[in-house]
């Protein structure tokens, strides 16, 4: 008997090392909220991603210079895409230092399309 309360105790005593060091949640596999992949977003991300998403859509509506009726926005991680048509290499510029100086915005990638005059 006295055996087993020995193994007991050397068991009891590792698990308590595993758990002080933190290690527990990697033996379990058990990761919490956090993905921590590139290709996916936890659900706080997804929300501050959304609400940066409406806050570069509302800088591009207050512009008094051009009208973004045609660019869409996404964000994930941060990272904002704009797409879309616009009718000047201008527009398309000014679209992304809109959307650069917006809070949240980590990185823009501005895939707009100038459209060709028919000139």
């Amino acid at each position: 008997m006295k055996k087993t309360s020995v193994n007991t105790g050397k068991i009891l005593k590792v698990l308590g090392l595993v758990i002080s060091l933190g290690a527990l949640p990697l033996l379990l596999g058990v990761t919490g909220c956090a993905t921590g992949s590139r290709y996916e977003q936890s659900t706080g991300e997804r929300v501050e991603d959304r609400d940066t998403s409406s806050r570069v859509r509302a800088a591009l509506g207050e512009d008094t210079q051009y009208k973004y009726g045609a660019v869409n926005v996404e964000t994930f991680k941060g990272t904002v895409q704009l797409s879309g048509f616009v009718n000047s290499r201008d527009q398309k510029n000014r679209a992304g230092d809109l959307a650069r100086n917006v809070a949240g915005v980590r990185e823009v990638a501005n895939n707009i399309t100038v459209k060709e005059s028919a000139n």
